[in-house]
């Protein structure tokens, strides 16, 4: 019972979905590096708007510049690689918290800022910049706002469990 209690503690819930979101944004830096061309079209057809309405009126937004679509996908992947190490980082600081009865105030800092982190790449970049500017929205062939929702909507979810966590006495 002692170890159920444990398990299902709002510390072990800040730990895990701090290690699914950090194992997850491995996974994604990963995929990026080493299917470097295949995502980098996604970015370019994005930027270049080639396959919205092309209305007059918004295309002069398009960016068709190679080395600023490029410039722009290393940022992306910069900005995920750095996501997730701050969550690998909380991650260990959990891991002190649940057996080494540290204070889990670092590790729900560390929590919070690589949960920001994912909430202002997916939240600001893919749906607002993408989204929107680009208008991503409009495309059938280069829309990723289902994802970016989804990856908005976990961070969200666990920032909100890593802050329930602060109820709990370590």
């Amino acid at each position: 019972m002692r170890l159920l209690a444990r398990v299902g503690s709002p510390h072990t819930v800040a730990a895990v979905v701090t290690a699914v979101t950090a194992l997850y944004l491995l996974l994604v830096v990963f995929g990026n590096i080493t299917d470097y061309g295949t995502n980098r079209a996604f970015v370019e057809h994005v930027f270049a708007m080639d396959t919205t309405f092309q209305s007059p009126n918004t295309m002069w937004r398009a960016i068709t510049s190679p080395a600023l679509v490029t410039i722009a996908y290393v940022l992306i992947i910069g900005w995920e690689a750095v996501t997730a190490l701050v969550l690998v980082a909380a991650f260990a600081a959990w891991l002190r918290v649940l057996f080494g009865g540290r204070e889990a105030t670092a590790a729900r800092q560390l929590s919070s800022a690589g949960l920001v982190m994912q909430l202002l790449l997916f939240g600001g970049g893919f749906i607002a910049i993408g989204g929107e500017w680009f208008e991503m929205w409009q495309s059938k062939s280069w829309n990723g706002l289902q994802a970016a929702l989804q990856n908005f909507i976990i961070a969200g979810i666990s920032l909100i469990l890593v802050y329930v966590s602060s109820r709990e006495k370590a």
